[in-house]
């Protein structure tokens, strides 16, 4: 099954909750696991949150979501500049009370994820997560 949609969302808080909720959708439609979805609610909050958070003002937050043959891919795009620190590693920063958990959430969590060269004056976060299906028991 092949699932696509793509979404140019206000750069507003809301916008974060509004990509959430049309991904949890899609994955409805599938087979994939519980923690696939949970990983995947994840990536997008964190994702979505750094558009918005980092993204010119008056910026659109663009979501590319593609849902195909058991792999999903996201792209979250915004008119900023890629930051130079963005290293998509899993080390958390020190001290866990201040920002930046994001990139190193998506590096822990997606199968990978990067930056992608575009346009100068836009940044493209590229995410695929390989979906676990739910096992069913073997009929007796």
């Amino acid at each position: 099954m092949r699932v696509s949609m793509t979404l140019s969302l206000p750069r507003q808080p809301s916008s974060v909750t509004r990509a959430r909720q049309v991904l949890t959708t899609l994955l409805s439609l599938t087979d994939a696991a519980e923690d696939s979805r949970n990983h995947l609610a994840v990536l997008i909050t964190e994702a979505c949150a750094n558009a918005v958070l980092h993204g010119d003002v008056d910026s659109v937050v663009d979501i590319t979501i593609v849902i195909d043959d058991g792999v999903c891919l996201l792209e979250v795009g915004n008119r900023g500049s890629t930051p130079t620190d963005a290293a998509l590693d899993a080390a958390l920063p020190a001290p866990l009370t201040v920002g930046g958990r994001g990139l190193p959430l998506i590096a822990a969590l997606a199968d990978s994820a990067a930056f992608v060269a575009g346009p100068p004056d836009r940044v493209l976060l590229r995410i695929t997560k390989h979906l676990m299906e739910v096992r069913t028991p073997p009929s007796r």
